[in-house]
C-alpha cells in the first residue's frame, strides 16, 4: 500500500440480512488531508466507519487502515487511531480527572498539555461529573479525549450530534487548528453539511451506499449552476426535467440548481416553459450540491 494513502476502502460491500446497505463504494484518504464523508441518516456513513474500526467483517471488498486489514488491526495500528463515535466519548459517572484518568491509561502518547488547555478553556473544576454538563460541554471534553490521544488518524461519526450552532463551530475551529498544526489525517462524516465546507480537503457524497460522487472540495460542485428566478408563475414542472437538480420557493421567486451553464440558461427555461425569465446566476454552496445531488427526501 501507498504510505501516503492511510484509509483505502475498494469495492466494499455490506448488508444487514436481506437489506444491502453498501453497494461497492471506493476511495482513499491521504495522510495529512481532512476527508469528509457526506450522506443523510441511513446512507451507510456509520457502517462504514464500523467497517473501518473492524467492528464489522466486509461482505466483500477491501478495507486497509494504515496498510492492515480494518477487520485484524494490530495493537499498535489500533493506537494509532483516534475515534469518536456518533456523539461523545464519555461515561456519564465520571468526573473530568477521571475520565482523564481512565483514557490515559489506554494511549502511551496522552497529551496532557492539550487536555488541560481545552479543559481551562471549559471552566469548570475537575471533579465536575459529566452528567451535570450540558450537550456542548460534554462535546469538549469528548474533543479533548481524542486529542489528547495523539493519535495519527482521527476518525469523527457524526461529531454534531446533539450540538448547536455554536458549540458545532467552536467544536470545529479547536479541531481545525489542531489537525493544520500536529499534521494530522482526519474523516469525519456528518449530515450538517454546511459545517464541513471551511474544514474539508476533499468528500464524497453517498447515498442508500451509493457513491454519487468523490473530489476535492473545490471540484465537488462542478457542473452544477444556481439560479435565482423572480416569477409569479409556476414553474415547478422543471422538477420533471432530467438537467434540473433541485427547485426551491423563495419569497420573490424560486432559485433552481441544474446542469445548464449560465450562457444557456435563458434559452433553456425558456424552451422548457414558455416563460421569458431573467436567471441571476449565484455560486452554490456544499450543502446546495448535497441536496442537488441526494435530493430533499
Amino acid at each position: 500500500m501507498n504510505s501516503d494513502k492511510v484509509i483505502c476502502i475498494e469495492n466494499l460491500e455490506h448488508s444487514y440480512g436481506n437489506n444491502k446497505v453498501l453497494h461497492g463504494i471506493n476511495f482513499t484518504v491521504e495522510k495529512g488531508k481532512t476527508f469528509g464523508l457526506l450522506g443523510k441518516n441511513g446512507a451507510g456513513k456509520t457502517t462504514t466507519i464500523n467497517i473501518m474500526m473492524g467492528f464489522l467483517a466486509p461482505d466483500k471488498g477491501k478495507c486497509l487502515v494504515l496498510g492492515e486489514a480494518a477487520h485484524s488491526l494490530s495493537p499498535d495500528g489500533k493506537k494509532r487511531i483516534g475515534l469518536l463515535h456518533e456523539g461523545h466519548l464519555c461515561y456519564e459517572f465520571m468526573s473530568i480527572d477521571q475520565t482523564e484518568k481512565f483514557y490515559k491509561s489506554f494511549y502511551p502518547q496522552w497529551d496532557m498539555e492539550i487536555f488541560d488547555y481545552l479543559m481551562k478553556k471549559l471552566g469548570l473544576n475537575r471533579k465536575h461529573k459529566i452528567k451535570h454538563m450540558s450537550c456542548g460541554q460534554r462535546s469538549q471534553v469528548a474533543l479533548a479525549i481524542l486529542m489528547a490521544q495523539n493519535a495519527d488518524v482521527l476518525i469523527l461519526d457524526d461529531f454534531s450530534m446533539g450540538l448547536d450552532a455554536g458549540y458545532r463551530r467552536l467544536f470545529l475551529d479547536h479541531l481545525n487548528f489542531y489537525v493544520k498544526e500536529r499534521k494530522k489525517t482526519v474523516l469525519i462524516t456528518s449530515h450538517i453539511v454546511q459545517d464541513l465546507e471551511r474544514f474539508v480537503d476533499d468528500a464524497l457524497i453517498i447515498d442508500k451506499g451509493k457513491v454519487l460522487r468523490s473530489a476535492p472540495l473545490a471540484e465537488l460542485k462542478n457542473g452544477l449552476y444556481g439560479y435565482r428566478i423572480k416569477s409569479a408563475q409556476d414553474l415547478t414542472p422543471l422538477e420533471a426535467e432530467a438537467e434540473i437538480r433541485d427547485v426551491s420557493h423563495t419569497s420573490g421567486g424560486y432559485e433552481i440548481i441544474a446542469e445548464i451553464p449560465p450562457q444557456d440558461a435563458a434559452v433553456y427555461f425558456f424552451s422548457k416553459t414558455g416563460v421569458e425569465v431573467t436567471p441571476e446566476n449565484y455560486d452554490i454552496t456544499l450543502e446546495d450540491a448535497f441536496i442537488a445531488l441526494t435530493g430533499k427526501y
